[in-house]
Formats: C-alpha cells, sequence, structure tokens
C-alpha cells in the first residue's frame, strides 16, 4: 500500500495572490502493517517492492456555473497548452477548468522499499490573468493543485489539495515600469556593498495596490428627500482592502427632516454578463478593455485617484438616479450591517467591518462582482421632541410619530489584503493507493 501525503510549504495560510509562488512538498511512502512479515531473502525482497511509473503536478483553476457559455473554443485552448498527453482533469473535478498550467514530473518508475518514504518539492505560479476564488449564486471559480499518479498496470490515481485566490489588479502599462525603477534608483543613495535585484511585477502591483487603500480622500453626499435636507454623510476614502472597517460619519445640523434611525448594509452584487459574439469580444480588446482579465488599472490612474473616483462619479450623480431605465442590482448578499437609532443626534459615525473570508471587486466574462453600501433612513417631519410633562417637567415622547424610509446605495471598492495576513492553517491531504 502507498500513501501520499501533500501540504503546503505556506503552514499558516493556504491563501495567495495571482502571480504568487505556490510551494507543496508531496511525499510518497510505503505503508507497512504490523501484521506482514517483512521479507527475508533477497527475491522476497524485491517481491515487496512498491513501483509507481510516474508522478505528475500541475495548478488548475475550475468553473461551475449555471450559465450557458460556449466552451469548444476553450476546451481546444486547454488542449493544446496542456497536450494530449497530460492527464484530463475535467474528468477529476465537478467544473470546467479555464486555467491550467504546465504539469510538471515528479518521477518516472519509482520503487519504493517497504516503509521507504520519498519526498519532492512542488512550486508553481498562479497565473496573473486567472479569476480569483469565489463562490457565487450562479458561478463559481475554485483552484486545486492536482497530483496524479499511477501503479504498474493500474488505473490513474489522484490527490487535489484546494487553495484560495485573492486577485490583484493588473498594471496596463507595463512599458513604463523600468522608467520608474530606474528613477528610483537614481535618486536613492548608492551603496556599493548592496546587491541590487530586480523588482518584479507583483511587488510593484502591491506597493501601488497599498497607496491606493491607504489615500485618504474624503468625500461628501448630501442627503435629501422631496421633504428636503436630511443630512451629510461623509467617506474618508473610497477603496478598502480586507480586513479593514468603512469608516463614515454623518452629520445632521441643519437638516430639514429628522432622522429617526438609519442602518448601513455591507453588500456584495454578482451582475451576470451576458457573452457576447467574437466579432464585439476583438472590437474590446483593440480599445483596451479586456473583460476576460482581472479589473485592471494603470499608473496614471493610480497617482490622479481616477480609478476609484470614476466609479463614484456615474452611481452617486443625479442623473443617474433620473434615468428611465434602472440599473441592475443582480444577486446581492449582506456580509455585515450596522444600525442606529439617532432621533436627537447632531453628529454620529458608521463602522462597518469587512470580513477576510470574502471575495474582493473583479471582472471577468460572465460575471462582474461589485460592492456597495445600502443606506436605509426612517426619517419624520416631527422636529419637536414631544411635549414637557406638566408633572415633572421633562419632555414626554410622542405617542405616534409619521415616518417615512428612503433608500440609497453607495459603491465602494474592496482589494485584496496581504496573504500573510489571513490566518488560515491547511491541513496535509492524503491519498491511499491499495
Amino acid at each position: 500500500m502507498i500513501e501520499i501525503k501533500a501540504k503546503l510549504v505556506r503552514a499558516d495560510s493556504a491563501i495567495y495572490a495571482t502571480g504568487e509562488r505556490v510551494e507543496c512538498l508531496i511525499e510518497f511512502t510505503h505503508k507497512v502493517f504490523a501484521d506482514e512479515q517483512p521479507p527475508s531473502n533477497r527475491n522476497a525482497n524485491e517481491a515487496g517492492l512498491e513501483n509507481l511509473a510516474w508522478a505528475s503536478a500541475q495548478l488548475h483553476c475550475y468553473r461551475k456555473t449555471s450559465y450557458s457559455t460556449p466552451t469548444a473554443d476553450k476546451t481546444q485552448e486547454l488542449t493544446e497548452l496542456i497536450g494530449r498527453t497530460a492527464l484530463d482533469a475535467v474528468t477529476q473535478a465537478p467544473g470546467e477548468v479555464i486555467v491550467a498550467t504546465k504539469p510538471k514530473i515528479l518521477f518516472c518508475d519509482l520503487k519504493l522499499q517497504p516503509g521507504e518514504t520519498k519526498i519532492y518539492f512542488f512550486n508553481e505560479f498562479v497565473p496573473r490573468d486567472g479569476p480569483p476564488t469565489y463562490r457565487g449564486h450562479d458561478i463559481r471559480y475554485f483552484y486545486k493543485i492536482t497530483i496524479a499518479t499511477q501503479r504498474v498496470k493500474s488505473k490513474v490515481q489522484t490527490l487535489a489539495v484546494p487553495i484560495r485566490v485573492l486577485p490583484i489588479p493588473i498594471i496596463a502599462r507595463p512599458d513604463e515600469l523600468p522608467v520608474t525603477v530606474e528613477t528610483n534608483e537614481e535618486l536613492a543613495p548608492t551603496n556599493p556593498f548592496l546587491e541590487k535585484r530586480e523588482i518584479s511585477e507583483l511587488e510593484i502591483s502591491w506597493h501601488h495596490l497599498k497607496n491606493v487603500t491607504a489615500r485618504r480622500a474624503p468625500k461628501f453626499y448630501r442627503i435629501s428627500n422631496k421633504r428636503g435636507f436630511v443630512g451629510r454623510f461623509c467617506l474618508f476614502k473610497p477603496a478598502y482592502k480586507l480586513g479593514e472597517d468603512i469608516v463614515g460619519s454623518l452629520d445632521f445640523d441643519g437638516c430639514q427632516v429628522r432622522c429617526v434611525q438609519f442602518s448601513v448594509k455591507l453588500q456584495q452584487q454578482e451582475l451576470p454578463i451576458r457573452p457576447q459574439p467574437p466579432q464585439a469580444l476583438q472590437s474590446q480588446s483593440s480599445v483596451g478593455d479586456d473583460a476576460s482579465s482581472i479589473q485592471s488599472f494603470d499608473m496614471a490612474s493610480i497617482a490622479s485617484g481616477v480609478a476609484v473616483d470614476s466609479l463614484h462619479r456615474s452611481a452617486t450623480s443625479g442623473s443617474a438616479r433620473e434615468k428611465d431605465t434602472p440599473e441592475p442590482t443582480g444577486k446581492l448578499s449582506t456580509i455585515s450591517n450596522t444600525h442606529q437609532v439617532c432621533y436627537a443626534t447632531q453628529q454620529t459615525q458608521v463602522v462597518v467591518p469587512i470580513p477576510l473570508h470574502v471575495t474582493p471587486t473583479f471582472r471577468t466574462d460572465l460575471v462582474d462582482v461589485k460592492w456597495r453600501l445600502h443606506f436605509e433612513f426612517v426619517t419624520s417631519t416631527m422636529m419637536d421632541f414631544g411635549g414637557p410633562n406638566p408633572e415633572s417637567g421633562e419632555l414626554k415622547a410622542p405617542a405616534e410619530m409619521p415616518v417615512e424610509t428612503m433608500v440609497w446605495n453607495l459603491p465602494v471598492t474592496i482589494y485584496a489584503a496581504n496573504p500573510l495576513q489571513i490566518y488560515n492553517p491547511n491541513q496535509t491531504f492524503n491519498l491511499l493507493i491499495k
């Protein structure tokens, strides 16, 4: 009996970013039980050997959806990429393979003595153009490291190691990267004792992603209904990372309509994208909008803040609310919420946490995942707190209060956090071949 064990080298977190290297240790052991007698001579020793013909490992991204998708072109492309002699991963998992790395051969013709163990090291880069791990209403994306082996005169056995992948936006202008790096090196003091190393594209993406999420750009929104002015909401920044808190403030000073209570919900939108003909896709790719990849941004947009500000102009302007065609909402999922009673409050703050287990904002050829803050205000035209109590002199609350409810949606952008900051210990996956 042969036991296969697989464990990721990163023990504290089985989470990786697109473009990051995945490392895994794969162990093959010839198991011997106590009731089995060890071989006494050479012929018996050779008879007790376990022989594996080959073993390979590769990374697959699967898609499971209820949408109707043309899979003929994608299947042919994967066949050319992987090769006809590679393992057919489509039959190994309930889903369609959309991204696959080239298989890496671990060994050929491995012979194991009773109790002997062989350990192999597998590493692979997560493709930058792949989707993140996502479990939605109508579509799912998930990644697995597929380890396949075959004993002589036996069928192929597979072991799958699941991992979580977070999206890192791709910089749309790679030609400007060397100029920026050279400029930084010229301005920095030179040290002859330090070795120069090349800065990878992933490091540059992490650097600019930190700048986007750390930039404070307060935006003020005036909240009104048909009765008059309700209040003013201030959002300190429009872009956040996983694990952060969305912090804002509400100012009811000078209001014409009093806000009795309000609730704020952090909602995830799953918007389906209809498949387009190849001619339309080619025209979009010529313009530079690649809908099949993760949402990208260029360095100029990062520096000026256009990448995150353009989302707010279209969704919060008055012209957007007055359109005849309603904006599609898709499938909604409420992740976290907060509620406050603020009848006699002039100013308060709003804190909505972003969990670490959710999927950041991304876009593929079939789905567009966005985030928004859903506000629900309960307003009243009764501005007084009530009449004074003649006995005690204190204010007496009114027995009835006319109220109205108004709803407002504010889009926000959520980016991925550093995978090392998310604690998600991985386990050892094993497979027994009898």
